[in-house]
């Protein structure tokens, strides 16, 4: 859903009636994509028909936080107040000093709140993760909230590991450098996980964050709690395609050897605009290494 907003005209009014269907139908869980394919057929034009859902489920959300927040306890803090990774750019620095190199700041967006990184790994740093990994790659699993397990996803077409924590030296300072860089503490973080894509290989678009509305993500939060932000590194340059899309706003960040993308998500809901996905690589391989940062010490 990308398309430039266009004003509802006074033959297809946003009603009462119809702003209740949709709240109904989005606390149903029924899908963005499916409400849309509702209305279209039900005669909408599809771009009203995109602008009136956006509104009418920007303003219910915020009209859900806000009850949220006014029966919030001390032991159950608001989570418009809940403190987010984020890195050190109220002066729009062009650099930031993560103590033993100097990181580049060269994309800066709000909503959603994503911000690419150059020069966070050396190109010796990045052969030296790729070399550690390569011999235990195997099929890559995605999390399944619905058991508190691990499946094989379709839409993930990648073989990955994950180092422990502090496992090599070069993976050592990458995690301080990204505790520095993103104002985290470093046991806040999942352990390393590298990926690699052949031609043809993707991550279809998705939430990094844990559907709190699923029987197994109970089970998945005692490890560190709810996931906050997610950070991509770029181990090495494809050829062709391999990059990261932010499909709600039209962003792709091309990958580039060393640098990374950081993107944040302050509540488990698609009001983040945190949709994103790995592209199809089209000529070449891929290698990334992926940095999940949770609410509090990961176990």
């Amino acid at each position: 859903m990308g398309r430039e907003r266009i004003p509802m005209t006074a033959t297809q009014p946003l009603t009462p009636a119809l702003r209740a269907w949709i709240i109904a139908q989005a606390s149903a869980g029924i899908s963005a994509d499916q409400v849309f394919k509702a209305m279209c057929d039900a005669g909408w034009n599809a771009d009203v028909a995109e602008s009136a859902m956006e509104s009418v489920l920007t303003e219910h959300l915020a009209q859900l936080q806000a009850s949220k927040d006014a029966t919030a306890t001390p032991s159950q803090p608001a989570a418009s107040a809940r403190p987010l990774p984020e890195p050190q750019l109220g002066q729009s620095p062009s650099t930031i000093d993560v103590g033993d190199r100097e990181v580049s700041v060269l994309l800066a967006m709000q909503h959603p709140r994503v911000v690419v990184f150059g020069n966070l790994l050396s190109d010796e740093e990045c052969d030296a993760i790729i070399a550690a990994a390569e011999p235990r790659m195997q099929r890559s699993l995605t999390v399944e909230t619905k058991t508190g397990g691990e499946e094989v996803n379709a839409d993930r077409t990648s073989d990955g590991m994950f180092f422990k924590r502090e496992e090599t030296p070069v993976v050592a300072a990458l995690e301080r450098r990204i505790a520095k860089l993103v104002n985290w503490p470093e046991n806040h973080g999942e352990g390393l996980q590298v990926l690699h894509y052949q031609p043809g290989a993707e991550y279809k678009p998705h939430y990094d964050y844990f559907d709190p509305t699923q029987p197994g993500t109970p089970t998945i939060l005692k490890r560190g709690g709810q996931r906050l932000a997610t950070l991509v590194i770029y181990l090495n340059n494809p050829q062709a395609g391999g990059g990261t899309s932010f499909p709600d706003v039209g962003l792709e960040v091309a990958p580039r050897r060393g640098n990374a993308v950081f993107f944040s998500y302050a509540a488990p809901d698609p009001a983040t605009k945190s949709l994103h996905g790995g592209s199809p690589v089209i000529a070449g391989e891929k290698w990334i290494a992926t940095k999940w940062l949770r609410e509090g010490e990961f176990k």
